[in-house]
């Protein structure tokens, strides 16, 4: 890295190194740039060492999280614009702090055509727009023209909605504002010939684009867009110029010494991933960039890519499955046939085929045709369109992670094709003549493929099978597999090591602005792996008393009451049309369910209605609540302490209770915050309760010490424990720094808490930096050093004797 001179001619100085830590903050129209200078003071006491921005670039008016950009070119004036970015980096070297920010490479947004100077172009010239490179359209598909989904039909009647502004040469349909061609009204005179839906149509007929009913966009769309959304335009960064110009406010960021480095969203979306990062470093001069990349069990990145590693999902799913009983797994899997004894029993490999074979066939189905259409004749062996778009699909059904980089995972496509052939043995034939050609890296379609198949797979299990496999919901988060029910000590340490020495600076997180659950909520839920009578009983009660008819969705839905209580009746209202909309066995986004949406609405009520309800609900929550709280305390103290850099997402110092987006973008009361840490700074041990103030304490104490004392960060080696209840400890030495964690808490009380149980520690003065209570080494009671919190960290008293920061 290096220093510049930032706008005002003041020498801004930058961090030459990594990062200790990151805080995760959502700039929005409601959260500016300006108010996350006013809460810089905040991230720095609390002990992080940068702060993470959403994106920063003008998005679509309105826009809360910033992923539809518009215009490339500007730093959002509705987020603060470059004045505020500037302001705000300020604040943050004034604090000591390095600046990531988030980057969109992979869309734009187009739900406002004329907000979007590239897509207006493409739309009024089409084909011989300059833009048009820059999209990814198939032209020929749709005789020349861009197929557009907003009619609410294509009866002849939505022509008589429409309307000619003349003045402006726009077609309007309600709020919608398309430009017309060049010379579309030269030689009409007047308004008479545009007036009526005939004259409206004849214009449209003559447009470089065709609007159509939106529920043709699954099968007849002819751009690419972000997963299924109409209103996210794929662009093709692979095109030099395009990256040039969709990047070049991006690259003044880095040279002004604005940004430190850079978070990549979706890259599985482009053309060439690895390319893009070696462009990107290119331009950046090598700015350290962190890529969304979901990995799947054992799958690894590209060993070329240039990248600090991924956003953090991967190790999300590790320290959860830490916190969760493996000997609640069979009376967990059996919960839903207990009070639906009709249900089949769910296998997780053949669910999420099911689903992902659904997307494919269904609202992804426009990019299997597009890729069906690039096959060649001798792939094709004489079968028509939809006979090579099943073999596509069940390929992209098959496809075991979310996306090969040509010839990097070429075994993967091998996994699919046999696994396809084993499910299809009637097409085996056209399985292998498609998948020798997208195992060809310079094909389109292998190309095309590669980018269509983390589509498939993020809208078949992330936002379906999630919803459907409700077994332990804490299990069915972002990057994680279900299947997976719990990891032992062993196999945790085992993994800290490996990213230790693999990826040492990719980040880890518990909470995002995409989890379908906030860490807390996570983390009692899991508690019922401990607790599987009690739950089975609760679920049973309130089945009784609450029936839906579909009885898989119950268990999701309650465990979700639960987690997250308390919760206000608005907040559980919208979390549970949303589920179950996404879930879609009893009601779905595009034919909603009236009846069932009206049991699922009263069921909600209930919790706050119905005093019988509230009492079972109130059961459970007291019975899971305490040990959430400890496995809420492990979970945070290993994310901050474990190898990688920790993310702390924005307000997840305290209890993080928010469920699945935009429930878990609400605004953070930082002032409260403030408030509670310096009570903390002041000595004050706080309980263990509602506040939240515990966590704050582990955070603020692990945050720190990365940040001051990163000498004590170099290594993972696991530390064994003795005993009766050794399995219950977690702990591990870092190179000096020493975690020690509580997991399975209520099982532990309920075989008679610690014991005998002890651990080993150097020979050395240390000191928790919880408590400030200080230990000889040597062999240590559990019971002793787990007094008064459930977790612990030591470090050498000799070396926070100096406290030197950095």
């Amino acid at each position: 890295m290096h220093e510049s001179d930032s706008t005002s001619g003041e020498r801004m100085p930058q961090p030459r190194r990594l990062p200790r830590s990151t805080y995760r903050l959502q700039i929005t129209p409601g959260f500016t740039l300006d108010d996350a200078a006013s809460v810089v003071d905040h991230v720095s006491s609390l002990g992080a060492d940068w702060l993470y921005l959403s994106p920063l670039l003008t998005a679509e008016d309105g826009s809360d999280h910033g992923y539809d950009v518009t215009d490339h070119t500007l730093v959002d004036p509705a987020r603060g614009g470059a004045d505020g970015l500037d302001r705000l980096v300020a604040a943050a070297r004034s604090a000591g702090l390095g600046v990531l920010i988030d980057i969109v490479p992979n869309h734009v947004g187009v739900a406002t055509p004329s907000a979007n100077a590239w897509w207006w172009d493409v739309l009024k010239h089409g084909r011989g727009s300059r833009f048009a490179e820059a999209f990814d359209i198939d032209w020929d598909a749709a005789d020349g023209r861009l197929v557009l989904p907003v009619l609410g039909s294509d009866d002849d009647e939505e022509f008589a909605a429409m309307s000619i502004d003349v003045e402006a040469e726009e077609l309007v349909y309600y709020d919608h504002r398309f430009p017309l061609a060049p010379g579309s009204l030269e030689g009409r005179g007047g308004d008479g010939p545009v007036a009526g839906a005939a004259g409206i149509r004849a214009i449209h007929d003559g447009q470089h684009y065709r609007l159509v009913d939106w529920r043709r966009a699954d099968a007849g769309l002819n751009y690419r867009r972000f997963f299924a959304v109409n209103t996210l335009a794929g662009i093709r960064v692979e095109v030099p110029w395009v990256f040039d110009e969709s990047h070049r406010e991006i690259g003044r960021w880095v040279r002004d010494g604005l940004a430190d480095g850079l978070r990549v969203d979706h890259p599985d979306g482009l053309a060439d991933p690895g390319r893009y990062l070696a462009d990107l470093a290119r331009l950046t001069g090598g700015a350290p960039v962190w890529i969304e990349k979901i990995l799947e069990g054992d799958e690894t990145m590209p060993p070329d890519w240039v990248t600090a590693g991924t956003t953090g999902y991967d190790a999300l799913a590790e320290v959860d499955r830490l916190f969760v009983d493996p000997s609640g797994r069979e009376a967990l899997d059996g919960a839903v046939a207990d009070i639906e004894p009709e249900t089949e029993p769910v296998d997780w490999d053949d669910l999420i085929h099911g689903t992902k074979r659904a997307v494919a066939d269904g609202i992804l189905h426009s990019e299997v045709l597009r890729l069906a259409r690039l096959l060649p004749d001798a792939a094709a062996r004489g079968s028509d369109l939809d006979s090579r778009a099943d073999a596509v699909g069940e390929l992209l059904a098959c496809f075991p992670v979310y996306r090969s980089y040509l010839p990097f995972g070429a075994e993967r496509l091998e996994a699919a094709r046999l696994e396809a052939r084993r499910r299809r043995p009637e097409i085996a034939a056209a399985i292998d003549a498609v998948a020798a050609v997208l195992a060809d890296p310079a094909h389109p379609a292998a190309v095309r493929f590669q980018q269509t198949s983390g589509m498939v797979m993020a809208k078949g299990v992330e936002d379906t099978a999630f919803y459907r496999f409700t077994r332990l919901t804490s299990l069915t988060e972002v990057g994680a597999d279900p299947s997976e029910f719990s990891i032992d000590t062993a196999t945790f340490h085992q993994r800290q090591a490996s990213r230790q020495s693999g990826y040492p600076a990719s980040l880890t997180t518990l909470s995002t602005h995409d989890t379908k659950r906030g860490e807390d909520v996570r983390a009692r839920i899991s508690v019922l792996s401990e607790w599987t009578d009690g739950w089975t009983q609760t679920l049973a009660a309130l089945h009784e008393r609450l029936p839906l008819g579909d009885a898989a969705f119950e268990n999701l839905l309650w465990q979700a009451v639960v987690g997250a209580w308390p919760a206000t009746r608005e907040r559980l209202q919208a979390y549970a049309e949303k589920a179950a909309r996404e879930s879609g066995t009893s009601t779905t986004w595009t034919a909603p369910d009236a009846a069932f949406e009206a049991r699922l609405r009263a069921a909600v009520d209930a919790v706050f209605d119905d005093d019988a309800v509230a009492a079972i609900v109130r059961r459970a929550v007291d019975a899971t609540t305490a040990a959430g709280f400890a496995n809420s305390l492990g979970a945070k103290l290993v994310q901050l302490t474990a190898p990688g850099v920790p993310d702390v997402y924005q307000g997840s110092e305290l209890w993080e209770l928010s469920l699945v987006d935009p429930d878990n973008r609400r605004p953070i009361d930082f002032g409260h915050r403030r408030d509670l840490l310096a009570r903390l700074d002041d000595g004050w041990l706080p309980p263990v309760d509602e506040s939240g103030a515990a966590k704050l304490l582990v955070a603020s104490r692990a945050l720190r010490l990365r940040r001051d004392h990163p000498g004590l960060f170099t290594r993972h080696l696991g530390l064994p424990a003795y005993g009766r209840a050794a399995p219950h400890v977690v702990a591990f030495d870092r190179g000096g720094a020493i975690s020690v964690v509580t997991r399975l808490s209520l099982r532990l009380a309920a075989d008679g808490g610690w014991q005998d149980t002890s651990i080993r520690l150097p020979d050395a003065e240390l000191v928790d930096v919880l408590t400030a209570r200080e230990w000889d080494g040597g062999e240590i009671a559990v019971a002793d050093l787990l007094a008064h919190y459930p977790v612990a960290l030591l470090a050498p008293r000799a070396v926070l004797a100096g406290e030197g920061r950095r």
